[in-house]
């Protein structure tokens, strides 16, 4: 076993690894960008090294610098983690040219398998199943017109280099094809420096259900069973799962020998995970091999029991596998859900802030949570959006499901715009519930498919709710009246109270509040024994305190519960009875902050990738105006309505701000 290892990565991933090595006793070696100083994964680790500025480009995807940084702290191994690195062959190269030891596949193995195309031509040799498509190296926007014609529409255009649903396009008609090239390659050379792309025939309602392998160098080969990854949100997975739903033991036995045969048809050595799609009849097909660890490993732990990244330390120094395929058992259901920064309202855009309040989940056996971040760090522009992964294990599927909605329930996250709500309203509807009753309810469509139930408008926020947030912005004003009183020279004066006394009138005190745009007021009248409140559809007795971890013991009509106010400027969320709500306190002085009708503003920071129009032309409604690159993916700006474009404000390559004017535009009349 290495005495010191350097773990080339951040976030949870370079966390997570930390964890096991100090477990083993292994040395830790963290890197770092300079937005990164304060890092958790820096933290975490034993040392740590600056690498550079906060461009991935010039800090995590700068081979030298972490090389150097390997050797200048003796360390004799590097992790790659997943992302940055993970699967470069150059990275793996300079590594044994150094003399360290890369924790991951041999470099033959990474570059059979980065390609799409080279993977799908040696996959077809070794006898595993491939979906019909054109995976050449010849790019000729006729020939891939006329492959797409063979192939038969819808296609699926992607990136031959990538992952992560960059560089991926569906294409339903020939008309289409031109434009949906042009943007997956843009993308692609973005993301993975290279621009080819395959087209394969698009599955209308495919399954994703990916193996974990894992081979040593002393030739042995075993799956670790299997996992569903079929709920995607632009072809990126959003909820993870283990065992897959439906799945007989005849199917795993023979996508489990499918997926044997491809690592070993590569001499492939380390963790790995091979990806198939299934259709409608249950037919599986190669999809790619990804030669690392991946962000949904944590299901396969849950149920065998194993850890992963352990088996990835013994199997670089030399060990053989712990277990033979005979010798693996799993137990019990583990899902994963992916906690993101982003908007899933906008398109599931990523967001950036603040995490001004983090409360997790309470850690046990049955609920675990990979984070990389910590109240009062920043989600900023330049890395992935991921807040953590929330894991949960039980006996069966409805088991752990269940533990999974509460779990959802208890994660409060203030000051970013994140996925949490519609986490929990994904994992309730019946298509994802009902699923380990009939697995057809599961495919890569099933968000897309239920849009109009999963972004309903959200319902009015119940009168207990408001009872809360009024009830914290009470019990703050006596607070504070209390710790003026104190440091005044007279602290018994009446003139300190805050219970709202009036001489021969009613105490009482009126806020009001913003709910979803609708104006909703609650008046609060002082009582002997707490309050009694006038709600937007009732009267309620209520009282309650201030906790000492900032939580509020409430009592509402004699219902007792427990709830957290954040208050952020005007806004205040409430996390309560396994939800979350948004409210803004009116202000006398509230002005409004929509920009002025005719602009187009940039949802997000990024850069200009292409400007499609220029001043005086006339649109349409919807039409395509800029695009913009964020995250590493592209948003079209287009029209809100017919008419005329007034002004061009950045060109092409520029960098903007969220929330950016980028185009003047005058709505037709």
């Amino acid at each position: 076993m290495f005495d010191k290892i350097l773990i080339a990565n951040r976030g949870e991933i370079a966390c997570r690894v930390a964890r096991t090595a100090k477990r083993l006793g292994v040395r830790t070696v963290a890197v770092y960008s300079e937005a990164d100083a304060g890092a958790l994964h820096v933290a975490s680790c034993d040392e740590a090294f600056l690498i550079g500025p906060p461009p991935a480009r010039d800090s995590y995807l700068r081979i030298d610098r972490i090389v150097d940084a390997a050797q200048r702290s003796g360390a004799r191994a590097i992790h790659p983690g997943y992302g940055f690195l993970s699967e470069n062959e150059s990275f793996a190269e300079a590594c044994a040219a150094a003399g360290i030891v890369f924790i991951g596949p041999p470099v033959g193995a990474i570059r059979a398998m980065g390609s799409k195309s080279a993977a799908k031509a040696l996959m077809e040799k070794a006898g595993v199943p491939l979906v019909p498509g054109y995976h050449g190296d010849a790019q000729d926007a006729d020939l891939l017109a006329r492959e797409a014609e063979r192939i038969g529409y819808p296609v699926l255009i992607k990136a031959s280099a990538g992952g992560g649903g960059k560089g991926m396009r569906i294409v339903r008609a020939p008309s289409e094809l031109k434009d949906a090239v042009a943007s997956a390659k843009r993308e692609a050379a973005s993301a993975f420096g290279d621009d080819k792309v395959l087209i394969e025939r698009y599955l209308t309602r495919p399954r994703h259900v990916e193996l974990q392998v894992f081979a040593d160098s002393h030739g042995n080969c075993i799956h670790l069973f299997e996992r569903d990854c079929s709920v995607q949100r632009r072809h990126q997975k959003v909820l993870e799962e283990a065992p897959a739903p439906g799945m007989t033991a005849e199917r795993r036995r023979q996508m489990g020998s499918a997926a044997v045969a491809a690592a070993n048809a590569v001499n492939y050595v380390g963790a790995g995970t091979v990806e198939f799609i299934l259709d409608e009849s249950g037919a599986f097909y190669f999809m790619e091999m990804n030669t690392r660890l991946q962000v949904e490993h944590p299901v396969t732990e849950m149920i065998t029991g194993l850890d992963l990244v352990e088996w990835q330390l013994r199997v670089a120094a030399g060990e053989p596998l712990p277990l033979s395929q005979e010798d693996v058992t799993a137990h019990g259901h583990a899902i994963e859900a992916r906690v993101y920064a982003e908007d899933p309202a906008r398109g599931f855009l990523p967001a950036i802030g603040r995490l001004a309040h983090l409360r997790e989940p309470v850690p046990s056996r049955h609920v675990r949570v990979d984070t990389g971040v910590r109240a009062g760090d920043e989600i900023g522009v330049h890395y992935d959006p991921m807040i953590a992964k929330l894991i949960c294990w039980d006996l069966d599927r409805a088991s752990a499901l269940r533990r999974l909605q509460r779990a959802l329930g208890e994660y409060q996250v203030s000051g970013v715009t994140n996925n949490l709500a519609f986490l929990a309203t994904l994992t309730a509807h019946r298509a994802f519930a009902n699923a380990h009753e009939d697995a057809s309810l599961l495919d890569t469509g099933l968000i897309e498919r239920h849009e109009a139930e999963l972004f309903a408008e959200p319902a009015a926020t119940p009168d207990a709710i408001l009872a809360v947030a009024t009830l914290s912005e009470l019990l703050h004003a006596d607070r504070l009246a209390r710790e003026r009183a104190t440091g005044s020279g007279d602290p018994h004066s009446p003139w300190h109270a805050s219970s709202g006394w009036r001489l021969n009138e009613d105490n009482f005190h009126v806020l009001r509040f913003i709910d979803g745009g609708r104006a909703v007021a609650v008046t609060a009248h002082y009582r002997s024994d707490g309050y009694e409140f006038e709600l937007p559809g009732s009267r309620a007795s209520v009282r309650g305190a201030l906790k000492s971890d900032g939580s509020i013991a409430v009592d509402v009509d004699g219902m007792r519960f427990e709830a957290t106010v954040v208050q952020l400027g005007a806004v205040l969320e409430i996390f309560a009875q396994g939800a979350t709500h948004r409210l803004e306190i009116e202000l006398p002085d509230r002005t409004g902050d929509e920009a002025e009708g005719g602009s187009l503003a940039a949802p997000m920071p990024g850069s200009v990738v292409e400007v499609l129009v220029k001043p005086g032309d006339a649109v349409t409604k919807g039409a395509a105006l800029m695009i913009i690159e964020a995250m590493k993916m592209e948003h079209t700006i287009a029209a809100p309505a017919a008419g005329t474009v007034k002004e061009v404000y950045f060109a092409k390559g520029d960098q903007v701000a969220e929330g950016v004017e980028l185009l003047g535009f005058e709505a037709a009349p």
